[in-house]
């Protein structure tokens, strides 16, 4: 017999949005986290380099200055209400990390450490500015630890290894969820007033990606079966810096360090992409950089990667010759020592992965599919929209990389991952709590875990001409070939075809006979059911933007076309087509203008 949990605020996603919702929403509500991780084991914990706030403890710094940044980053298409409400937001969400026990590095003073990031400008001077807030190189890591601990006090009830495979809507209003339990195979009803889905990006539709095993896109697949649109699903930002062939992140810090991007000719490249802030220009713009020196056979050996250098010779001869000085005016300088202290698990990946110290050896690096700007549609309150007006579905919200408010745009500034899933995961739980106190429980369909039981038995019964494992190996491959870096309509149309062929081949697919327990292989076909749709929706609605924006470079279409495309895409999944609508940007004080670097 099924089971059935009853709570006011269900949270689905044990990360740091997820967290941070039930934080805030256990205050005053009898809240749950549903999870199929453990917590700490959250892909939060592989964030590096910081969290941005203006906090202005180095130098001189303004949560305005840090909104400009995050629009400019965006190119544009950041709702900027939303970007001014997180960026004055995040000076006192970084604080009350703080005051959790967060365990900051600090100044010799006390005070929390900053050190500068891509794209994080003096709006005055247009110089880089500290303002990336940081524990090392672990940031992310301890933001989960940190929090995890937090909602342990404040008692919220943790289902860790439950997978949560389809939410539960009744006349209109969210009811709850359905979820699968590892351990039995048994399925769960979790009833609840609101629900909150935390549930990370989809970055395992490509080949060469810096996310983690789990990252697969679960939150956005459940609700786009349920009739919710997912918004700007084209944009997908690929980071500069993976480690090369497996795509681990080498951290932006490392060129905020002072870390110099080197092509095969010994060049420092960057310079002639952002000659005035180079190797700290927003990961777009850089990834794309690399892009074209390796096109360019200005890869290290012709091959298809680059150098990341940060050897003590390398970054203190670029500091001088930029004229970069300590805050005291002296010029600026790093040593061996500094690095490691630095950048600890960084050094540790290097040695590990590439068999290279970074203090003594240069890095190699390659583009990794990284960041989804697009997801779940939501206001700042994170209460889920369901269509270009606004119309909010009750009960239901998102936070974190699963959503999009949206305050990235067509590309994310670095350290705002963690701005936006601590700035918003906190509104998101305070107001789910509001709207359960006010709301009553819904009743439950007749058979309410009726579809649930049909996805399990598809994968169960299906003829077994296909394999899981192939399909992905397509989907990867095709994803990566042609909705990758750089984008053209012939590929985008090879990409919406082959998604479509794979998706029917999809049905074909049979999992093994197999005790109830630990069905790993039902977990994982299904959620490889979960990329394929989202990587049809976000191939074609690349597909349809004729234009270049952000992290959306079109070979044939180079120019950003704001008459025609100063707009966020809105895309439902209806059987085997993707149907799409628009609807328009915010602006409220930064008016749309060529981005320089």
């Amino acid at each position: 017999m099924t089971q059935t949990h009853t709570y006011d605020v269900v949270i689905v996603g044990g990360g740091g949005a997820g967290l941070m919702a039930a934080l805030y929403a256990s205050r005053n509500a009898k809240t749950a986290v549903v999870s199929k991780l453990y917590p700490i084991r959250s892909h939060t914990g592989a964030a590096q380099g910081g969290i941005g706030a203006a906090l202005g403890n180095l130098e001189e710094d303004h949560w305005e200055w840090h909104a400009y940044d995050t629009v400019k980053g965006s190119d544009y298409l950041g709702d900027q209400d939303a970007i001014e409400f997180m960026c004055e937001q995040a000076v006192e969400a970084v604080y009350d990390l703080e005051h959790y026990g967060l365990p900051f590095s600090r100044t010799p003073e006390g005070r929390i450490a900053q050190r500068p990031f891509g794209g994080h400008t003096n709006n005055e001077t247009n110089k880089p500015v500290r303002r990336s807030c940081y524990a090392a190189d672990r940031t992310g890591h301890m933001i989960l630890q940190t929090l995890f601990q937090q909602c342990i006090k404040n008692e919220t009830k943790f289902y860790n290894e439950f997978h949560v495979m389809d939410v539960i809507i009744q006349d209109g209003v969210t009811a709850g969820v359905v979820a699968l339990e590892l351990s039995t195979g048994e399925l769960h009803i979790f009833r609840a007033k609101a629900v909150i889905f935390a549930t990370g990006g989809h970055g395992r539709a490509w080949q060469i990606t810096s996310n983690a095993y789990a990252y697969t896109g679960d939150g956005e697949a459940v609700v786009l079966r349920r009739g919710v649109p997912l918004e700007d699903m084209e944009f997908f930002q690929f980071h500069p810096t993976g480690i090369l062939k497996l795509g681990i992140l080498i951290t932006e810090a490392v060129r905020g360090e002072g870390g110099i991007l080197i092509n095969g000719k010994g060049e420092r490249f960057m310079e002639r992409y952002a000659p005035n802030i180079k190797d700290l220009a927003s990961r777009d713009v850089i990834s794309r950089a690399v892009y074209l020196e390796i096109k360019d056979g200005n890869g290290i050996n012709g091959k298809n990667y680059v150098h990341l250098d940060i050897r003590p010779e390398m970054v203190n001869k670029y500091a001088a010759l930029d004229g970069r000085t300590r805050l005291d005016g002296s010029p600026y300088s790093i040593t061996a020592e500094e690095i490691h202290a630095k950048i600890p698990d960084i050094s540790d990946f290097c040695r590990t992965y590439l068999g290279v110290d970074p203090a003594k050896d240069p890095m190699p690096v390659q583009p990794t599919a990284h960041y989804a700007m697009g997801g779940i549609p939501t206001d700042k309150f994170g209460r889920v929209l369901t269509n270009s007006q606004g119309a909010i579905l009750p009960g239901l919200y998102a936070a974190g990389e699963t959503a999009c408010v949206s305050v990235h745009g067509a590309n994310r500034l670095g350290t705002n991952s963690l701005v936006d899933l601590i700035v918003f995961g906190k509104h998101a739980g305070l107001n789910a709590a509001e709207y359960a106190q006010g709301s009553d429980l819904q009743s439950l369909p007749d058979d309410v875990e009726g579809f649930t039981r049909q996805q399990i038995d598809t994968l169960r019964n299906g003829s077994g001409k296909e394999k899981a494992a192939q399909l992905g190996d397509e989907m990867r491959n095709v994803m990566s070939d042609n909705v990758g870096v750089f984008r053209t309509e012939e590929g985008l149309s090879t990409a919406v075809e082959k998604l479509k062929e794979l998706r029917a081949r999809y049905t074909d697919v049979r999992i093994r006979p197999s005790a109830p327990g630990f069905n790993m292989e039902l977990l994982n076909t299904w959620e490889l059911g979960n990329l394929l749709d989202l990587a049809l929706v976000t191939a074609q609605s690349a597909l349809v933007r004729k234009e270049s924006r952000g992290a959306h470079a079109r070979e044939d279409f180079p120019k950003r076309d704001d008459p025609n495309w100063m707009k966020h895409t809105l895309a439902w999944l209806e059987k085997d087509a993707v149907r799409l609508d628009y609807k328009p940007v915010t602006v409220t004080r930064f008016e749309p203008k060529e981005r320089k670097y």
